[in-house]
């Protein structure tokens, strides 16, 4: 489903009614990732092997030595070691990563052609790379790569050989490609015209690039309904609903492009109702956003995250029932929470370190069970890359997952201006207790004269009237003057004022 609006573009793929993968577009947002930039180096750290390079962006992004193309990285450093008047050695793609070093690679002030991989994150700037990407519906083109890889989704050896063989012929000398899983059965002629495509984007790239100056972008993705289709157009979508004609114009040309036999399958939704409340769409996105997911046996999942890693603590409901069935119940909410948690790892967009502390089990069979449904769940729902580990003792699952873009949080949210995103703030009796504090302070350090003001938010004033009077009455006996309390109503709770009073 694809939905435009005056302020916004939001895509959404819905399989048998359920939210799977939500995007946004807002019009006064600019996504980086994908996105080619004529980078200038800031800085190199060698003890980190990580060049920082700006890229007109507010913070500069960054270059690990990891991500440095080795073709590029042979050249630099036999280019550095004849400037320095050492021996030059050739140096291949292997050999060069034994000798790699971001200070030969890239010399502070010169500019360098890179490409966004993720974009920026908290405090972070966009993770930037040399060994370039372009996607294509069929193949993602690596035009300084020269190796081919297939999808691992493609299980036929003779199609995965006979894509091999195609793209060998087709890709130009030096480049290579990633074969994805749509390209199975697909005829030479298709894979041939994507493959023509993304090469000729290539070389405008690198052409842009001469006359460019810093921090220019370079290219940047396609728009956010035809990016979608990209990744997800398969036999497997029944219908594409649009509502706007602007959209279903263009997403037609690009189907009868692509796929003309999915053009049937393109509807123009006009009725009156917004797309998304007519198929629930906004209803899933608002729980998306809830630490709580509620399952249908009456479990639930708690999913909380880190800038460093995310937990997921699978809960059960109530059981029902002698003892002798306590072990099937776990194992029943245990498999529907593994069924559940790639959904919402997907529909959340969460990546890197997962640890997920299921219920525990006694039965070896049952958590040998369980990880195997993980990792068919993983396999077959999500498309992006996923290592797990097998269900330990203590009934805990170790995995990591591919990072890509923001988190559906990050994207929705922002941090709380009164707790600052701790999800907690201080209690009426701390407020009040670290109130008596600073008037104590306060007094003995400006020698205030009383009695004493203390101007209060509504739900403070009300608990130290009710609850701290022996405190305020011990408090004067101390300072030796009165104190007088005062409601602002435009105070919030952690907020208050202590003067002298008149």
């Amino acid at each position: 489903m694809i939905s435009r609006d005056a302020w916004q573009v939001r895509a959404a793929l819905l399989d048998d009614g359920h939210l799977q993968d939500i995007y946004f577009d807002a019009h006064s947002t600019v996504d980086l990732e994908r996105s080619f930039f004529k980078g200038k180096i800031s800085k190199v750290i060698p003890g980190l092997q990580t060049s920082f390079v700006e890229i007109g962006q507010e913070k500069a992004g960054f270059l690990h030595i990891s991500e440095v193309d080795r073709v590029l990285a042979a050249d630099r450093i036999a280019k550095s070691q004849r400037v320095e008047g050492e021996d030059s050695p050739t140096y291949d793609v292997r050999s060069v990563k034994k000798v790699m070093d971001m200070a030969k690679v890239f010399k502070e002030g010169e500019y360098a052609l890179v490409q966004v991989i993720k974009e920026p994150v908290y405090e972070k700037g966009a993770k930037l790379t040399t060994c370039f990407t372009l996607p294509g519906k069929f193949i993602v083109l690596m035009p300084n790569i020269a190796q081919i890889g297939v999808s691992k989704k493609i299980e036929n050896r003779d199609e995965r050989q006979r894509l091999r063989d195609v793209l060998r012929s087709a890709l130009p000398k030096g480049m290579g490609a990633i074969v994805r899983t749509t390209s199975e059965n697909r005829s030479i002629r298709d894979l041939r015209k994507d493959v023509a495509f993304l090469v000729s984007l290539w070389h405008s790239i690198q052409k842009k690039f001469k006359t460019a100056n810093e921090g220019d972008c370079l290219f940047n993705d396609l728009p956010l309904p035809l990016r979608v289709l990209r990744e997800h157009l398969s036999e497997d979508i029944k219908q594409i609903i649009v509502n706007t004609k602007q959209d279903y114009d263009s997403v037609k040309a690009y189907v009868s492009n692509l796929m003309p036999e999915m053009t049937d399958r393109i509807i123009l939704y006009k009725d009156r109702k917004p797309l998304f409340e007519k198929y629930r769409v906004e209803e899933q996105l608002h729980a998306a956003l809830q630490r709580k997911v509620n399952l249908k046996s009456g479990g639930t999942l708690i999913i909380e995250s880190t800038e460093a890693m995310t937990v997921i603590d699978v809960n059960t409901g109530r059981f029902t029932g002698g003892s002798g069935r306590m072990e099937e119940t776990i194992l029943k909410t245990n498999l529907e929470a593994a069924e559940e948690t790639v959904r919402q790892l997907r529909l959340r967009n969460i990546g890197g370190l997962i640890v997920i502390d299921f219920i525990d089990m006694a039965s070896q069979g049952h958590r040998q069970k369980l990880s195997s449904m993980l990792e068919k769940h993983l396999k077959e729902k999500d498309r992006f890359q996923s290592v797990t580990l097998k269900v330990s003792e203590f009934g805990l699952v170790q995995m990591t997952r591919k990072r890509s873009g923001k988190t559906l949080v990050q994207q929705l949210t922002q941090d709380c201006p009164t707790c600052h995103s701790l999800g907690h703030v201080p209690s009426l009796v701390t407020i009040a207790h670290d109130l008596f504090k600073q008037c104590r302070d306060k007094v003995v350090r400006e020698r205030l004269a009383g009695p004493y003001l203390f101007v209060l938010s509504v739900d403070v004033f009300h608990h130290m009237v009710r609850s701290e009077y022996q405190a305020i009455l011990a408090l004067e006996k101390e300072l030796g003057n009165r104190i007088v309390l005062e409601l602002d109503t435009k105070l919030k709770d952690d907020e208050f004022r202590i003067e002298k009073a008149t």
